[in-house]
């Protein structure tokens, strides 16, 4: 683990507020020691950002986490998003069979002894609302029992941190236990109306999953899902800013609407052609063979990039909304999202036309 003293006299950097003139920077067993803002501002030539958190992700690097739940795909995994920029995400598995998410729970807890930027799992189903399944299989999808998810629960042994789940359809007690069990809990997949969700985000349901996809639509006299979300002063959704799956101006006046309660996942898969989920790639976009849309081929670097050419989203905000965002959302923002003494020095640099140059974890230069 690398700790040094270096002084940055072409460097911009984000502290977690804004962005400011970097003087020095000082990095002690992994974390910031000492970060110091140089008094005048000038040209920079590069810019220093926290490394980026995606809490939605399937697969990268050829291989798709559920089709091969190995301690092994998820060291690939690992690697091809650490070089992309991601020093920190969810591996998330859609709607399967109970085997499969077993497998997954079982290799994600025997590779967190060696993980690097893996922070756990995201569960995506199975217990949805089979009306809004987008491109999740149906035969997969039911109501949860409680003794179900405590089992559930009890065997992922800390390492589910998130669950997507349709409220509607499910019994109070067990949403309660996952928020009692410190699971995030996200609305998706769902049909439940303007007021089933407002009664869901007042229960304590903190998120929603990809906003505007697989989820009851905004309509003059059904107001749906994402009236819920907007008029909500607490609840937070994820969104895919890659121009597929949701449109750039749909996106520009969520983020006016959402501002600090709305961040950016990529919901990336990769091609496969095993198991329940073959995607496809179509363009720019994955699909399964019938033709739905399954998944986008999206970094978190572009979807930034994005929000600031195609959204209108100021900078400041965009690296918020893929880093400090997240982070907050699964209680690790005391240590990721910010440039600060204190925080874990995980960092990208950027260029002017906000290109990836370097890549540090933990105080290490990642090479690509």
């Amino acid at each position: 683990m690398l700790n040094m003293t270096q002084t940055f006299d072409i460097y911009n950097y984000f502290d977690g507020d804004a962005i400011k003139p970097l003087e020095k920077l000082e990095i002690v067993d992994g974390k910031f020691k000492a970060v110091t803002t140089a008094e005048i501002v000038s040209d920079r030539e590069s810019l220093i950002i926290p490394g980026f958190i995606d809490l939605q992700i399937y697969g990268a690097g050829g291989r798709l986490f559920s089709a091969e739940p190995t301690v092994e795909s998820l060291t690939i995994i690992e690697d091809n998003l650490l070089k992309k920029g991601t020093t920190g995400f969810l591996a998330c598995i859609a709607t399967n069979t109970p085997e499969v998410f077993n497998a997954c729970i079982a290799s994600a807890k025997d590779h967190r002894k060696i993980a690097k930027n893996c922070l756990g799992l995201h569960l995506e189903g199975p217990f949805l609302n089979a009306k809004r399944r987008g491109a999740h299989i149906s035969e997969f999808i039911r109501k949860a029992t409680l003794d179900e998810v405590k089992a559930l629960i009890d065997f992922g042994d800390g390492i589910i941190k998130m669950m997507t789940i349709a409220p509607e359809i499910q019994d109070e007690e067990v949403i309660q236990y996952l928020l009692d069990n410190d699971v995030v809990v996200s609305l998706g997949h769902s049909d439940a109306n303007f007021k089933q969700a407002k009664a869901a985000y007042d229960l304590g349901i903190q998120t929603t999953t990809h906003l505007f996809n697989a989820m009851s639509p905004i309509h003059h006299r059904e107001p749906g899902i994402p009236a819920a979300v907007f008029n909500h002063n607490k609840a937070m959704a994820s969104i895919i800013a890659d121009g597929n799956h949701v449109d750039f101006e749909v996106i520009k006046f969520s983020q006016k609407l959402l501002k600090e309660r709305m961040f950016l996942i990529t919901d990336a898969v990769t091609e496969c052609s095993s198991g329940p989920y073959q995607h496809r790639l179509l363009g720019d976009k994955f699909v399964m063979p019938d033709g739905i849309l399954s998944g986008s081929s999206l970094t978190m670097l572009q979807a930034v990039k994005n929000c600031v050419n195609h959204c209108d989203i100021d900078l400041v905000d965009a690296i918020k909304m893929s880093s400090l965002y997240p982070a907050r959302l699964i209680g690790e923002n005391k240590f990721k999202g910010k440039i600060q003494s204190g925080y874990q020095a995980d960092f990208l640099v950027l260029d002017k036309e906000l290109n990836l140059k370097e890549i540090t974890l933990k105080g290490e230069l990642i090479h690509n």
